[in-house]
């Protein structure tokens, strides 16, 4: 059983049983121990022993997520006013996309979300490697999750053409540059990337 058990599969550790966008997550992306490999992804079980979606989604039911589960939404779920509404924090990924996604998943098809999802972590891999001046990534994974695909895509292309004069290794200057496109292209969205000081 023990053995069984570290062998949960999924064939997409990107998107969470949950709904979540574990393939635009920071740490997704990071190096050493503080790596997660995705939801049900190689050792996912020694990072999350407890997950009660991926026991009932996935142990109990063999699904790859909620939305392909007869009872969803369960009462596991908040409704999506509630996900809504709940305060940008610092944790990622967004709950804001978690009813979506999943809705999305019901009605299009896991195969449908997971194509859009890889053009998103696309977009995303291209600002990590090409803009991130190590203080950017988790604000670059907020835009790759929560702005429209048609959005991230002309925001990376506008600073793309932006930085053409610009040193090779002044990350900082494009940084700078690709943010400030991503938080205009957020407001005309009216999405949060940054907490709302106070």
């Amino acid at each position: 059983m023990g053995n069984k058990m570290n062998k949960l599969t999924k064939i997409y550790p990107t998107i969470g049983v949950c709904g979540l966008d574990c393939g635009l997550c920071p740490r997704y992306y990071s190096m050493g121990p503080s790596k997660c490999p995705g939801c049900c992804g190689s050792d996912f079980l020694n990072k999350h022993p407890s997950c009660s979606f991926v026991t009932c989604c996935v142990k109990k039911k063999n699904l790859e997520v909620c939305a392909e589960c007869s009872e969803f939404p369960c009462s596991k779920f908040k409704s999506d006013e509630e996900y809504q509404q709940m305060e940008l924090s610092s944790s990622f990924p967004p709950d804001q996309k978690i009813m979506s996604n999943l809705n999305f998943i019901q009605e299009h098809g896991i195969k449908k979300f997971i194509e859009q999802q890889e053009k998103r972590i696309r977009f995303l891999e291209t600002m990590l490697d090409n803009f991130n001046d190590g203080r950017s990534k988790s604000f670059f994974c907020k835009a790759a999750a929560l702005l429209d695909l048609t959005s991230l895509e002309n925001s990376l292309g506008e600073a793309t053409r932006k930085i053409t004069n610009i040193e090779s290794n002044n990350i900082k200057t494009k940084a700078k540059i690709l943010k400030s496109i991503l938080t205009e292209a957020a407001l005309k969205e009216g999405v949060e990337l940054t907490k709302k000081k106070r």
